[in-house]
């Protein structure tokens, strides 16, 4: 509404302004030529520029302001604080100059507009001008580029050893999440092995995949390093979690991977932001067809107790879909029911 009425009222004041600059326009042509040889409306194009000017900066700045506070809160991750700072200082590497040259380049059509008697001065080439603009923008956006790049390689490197590890697949129109089981050991994955139901590709020929599991949300750990392997079965995705300034492409046949660190928890972002039914949410980013829309999944940040303990309560894949025992080799069945816990009864 606010973008609105502001774009409305820009328009209603343009259209003044045009309208007092045609009528203006009109008297001076039923004056007749001006005595001075000058053109009649000359001045008045001139105040009008200044004063468009001004009404066009007092109106950008104050959307700038006024707009602010509906963009991200405080970042729910350790590297968003370095993405943040980053942001900031490119918008004010980007606005500053703006509204400088804006300033100069207005002033200079109203302070040198035509006057009788005076002409430009032939001006055609300056070397050390020529340097400043091309070497001290140059500058400038290296040090951002390096600064950003830097931030980057942290991010995609390598995780801390002890980093939760998690698999991402993005299809269309959904995404499949997969844990470790209480091993801690994702097991190996095969797209040659990915079915119906099989969504992942798990080898059930490694143990390590006979206690995973999936789940229809993520959670994450506060405080501790996560890892996101990502996939995707079908066509691009990209996988956005905004709050965590996090972004990365699904790329079928090129798996990515993407590690940060959670600040707040559900509940505690819900007490920063001031709204009790606020949650964390992962969506895509790619226009992926036509259920894109679709695509979006419930985040909890758990303290890590919880965390823990919501893990224990998933049911290994293995144990919902025991058919696939037929296809583990025959020495490791055993093994397999005992780690999906096909055998105990619930609870």
């Amino acid at each position: 509404m606010i973008i609105l009425m502001g774009i409305v009222g820009a328009v209603f004041l343009v259209g003044i302004l045009y309208s007092i600059f045609r009528v203006l326009r009109l008297l001076n042509i039923l004056k007749g030529p001006a005595k001075t040889g000058l053109p009649t409306d000359n001045n008045t194009s001139a105040w009008l520029l200044l004063i468009f000017l001004f009404v066009f900066l007092f109106g950008f700045w104050w959307y700038f302001f006024n707009a602010s506070p509906d963009l991200l809160p405080v970042s729910a991750s350790v590297h968003g604080e370095h993405t943040d700072r980053l942001f900031y200082i490119a918008i004010g590497v980007i606005l500053v100059p703006f509204t400088l040259l804006n300033l100069l380049l207005f002033y200079a059509a109203f302070r040198f507009r035509y006057k009788k008697g005076t002409f430009a001065r032939f001006y055609p080439h300056n070397n050390k001008l020529e340097m400043i603009w091309t070497i001290v923008p140059g500058l400038v956006f290296t040090a951002l580029i390096l600064m950003g790049t830097n931030v980057w390689s942290n991010i995609t490197a390598e995780p801390p050893e002890d980093a939760e590890v998690i698999n991402i697949m993005g299809y269309q129109f959904a995404w499949g999440v997969r844990y470790p089981g209480a091993d801690g050991q994702l097991g190996k994955r095969d797209y040659r092995l990915i079915d119906p139901t099989n969504e992942f590709g798990i080898d059930l020929s490694d143990p390590n995949s006979f206690d995973d599991f999936t789940a229809l949300e993520i959670h994450l750990p506060k405080g501790k390093p996560v890892l996101l392997n990502i996939f995707a079965k079908d066509v691009i995705h990209s996988v956005f979690l905004p709050h965590f300034r996090l972004k990365m492409d699904a790329v079928p046949g090129m798996p990515t991977h993407f590690w940060f660190t959670p600040k707040y928890t559900t509940a505690e972002m819900r007490e920063i932001v001031g709204d009790p039914s606020f949650n964390y949410e992962m969506a895509c980013t790619e226009i992926c067809g036509r259920g894109h829309f679709a695509m979006r999944m419930l985040v909890v940040v758990d303290e890590p107790a919880d965390y823990e303990k919501w893990k224990a309560s998933q049911t290994a894949w293995l144990k919902m879909n025991p058919e696939y025992l037929s296809k583990i080799p025959t020495d490791l069945t055993e093994l397999a029911r005992i780690k999906s816990g096909i055998d105990q009864q619930p609870l």
